[in-house]
């Protein structure tokens, strides 16, 4: 096929709020290095991790919500989520649900035409299990909030189902997140697990992936989402902050805490956790500096891990259960691309359920 020269793209030109995104029609089109296919996007998600960038909220200076972070004056440095400047103009966007348009030298011919999501973590070719050498995609190199976008081969992962882009495009790191996070608290259908913030991308994709896992599910959100999120499959659905969360939970024993809010109520949420349980954490939304009594860790013999870089074997088991129809996407909104601003605001207003995505 005949490609264009330029395309649209939404560009970030530098750390700061909405208006550090810049709309250009005139973007050159990428071009695949050796081993690296070209993507005719269709659709990409929107996730924290491009809105945290943007604000600049991953610099230890900021102490609030992602929200705030614009408003606390980042370090010099303003690192990525890896702790090192990234580098602008830079394309933002992880969660590319698109088809392959070109391949670079050494990829086989045949992927053209495959339709694709991404696999978000971009790692070294020659030590695939070293954390210490990932980037995002979106991140540490340009991502998909544009017509075409580039990336190494193993991260476009063939998929085959009737979901349309947009559908597809809520899976990458909302679903990866989750399964990661339960990858490394060990769930099992002996677990019951209690997921805040359930109403969001990672949120409900944790209630999904914990259920096909047979473990039983406790989501707490707010009134206004309770009937969303029981048609995720949750087990008992309560508000986002009860005044009283252990009379709230009544007789449920919790052994695995998934969260991705943090903020004032992360205490009240721990010392929920039985005797061996165990805290799994990928996202700070409401907050990250938290209060913790360290006796409750250690009399309790709880386990905490820190969730971001994730098993090799996430994606490929994510497209199993995707073209088996063992989790199906929440879709709450899509937007064109050149609302990206638009879209984003209403990802932080996080009155939606699920995920949003935006159409180049």
């Amino acid at each position: 096929m005949t490609l264009p020269a330029t395309m649209n793209a939404m560009i970030l030109t530098g750390h700061g709020d909405l208006d550090a995104y810049e709309w250009r029609t005139d973007w050159p089109v990428p071009t695949p290095a050796a081993g690296q296919v070209l993507v005719r996007v269709g659709a990409c998600g929107m996730n924290n991790t491009d809105v945290n960038t943007r604000a600049g909220w991953y610099s230890k200076a900021v102490t609030g919500a992602t929200e705030t972070a614009t408003d606390e004056s980042p370090d010099g440095d303003d690192p990525s989520w890896g702790g090192a400047p990234i580098t602008f103009p830079r394309i933002q966007g992880a969660d590319v649900c698109g088809t392959i348009v070109a391949v670079g030298e050494g990829v086989d011919m045949a992927r053209i035409g495959e339709r694709i999501i991404t696999d978000c973590w971009i790692r070294d070719p020659d030590d695939l299990q070293d954390k210490n050498k990932t980037g995002y995609f979106g991140s540490e190199m340009d991502g998909g909030f544009a017509q075409f976008t580039v990336m190494p081969a193993r991260n476009a992962l063939a998929v085959n189902c009737s979901l349309s882009d947009a559908e597809l495009a809520t899976f990458s790191c909302s679903y990866s997140t989750a399964e990661g996070m339960l990858e490394r608290a060990h769930v099992t259908a002996a677990d019951t697990v209690l997921v805040p913030g359930a109403s969001g991308g990672v949120g409900g994709a944790v209630i999904q992936l914990a259920k096909r896992r047979g473990a039983r599910v406790i989501a707490l959100a707010s009134e206004a989402k309770h009937a969303d999120v029981a048609a995720l499959g949750a087990d008992v659905v309560l508000p986002r902050a009860p005044n009283n969360l252990r009379a709230a939970l009544g007789d449920e024993k919790i052994t695995v805490l998934a969260d991705v809010v943090g903020g004032d109520f992360w205490p009240s949420l721990v010392d929920m956790l039985e005797r061996g349980g165990r805290l799994t954490t990928s996202g700070a939304i409401a907050g990250p500096m938290v209060e913790l009594d360290l006796r409750t860790l250690y009399l309790r013999d709880l386990t905490f891990t820190g969730s971001t870089v994730i098993d090799l074997s996430v994606m490929p088991n994510l497209i199993r259960y995707i073209e088996a129809g063992d989790i199906r996407p929440a879709l709450a909104a899509s937007y064109p691309l050149a609302d990206l601003k638009d879209a984003q605001s209403a990802f932080i207003d996080k009155k939606h359920t699920g995920n949003i995505v935006v159409l180049p």
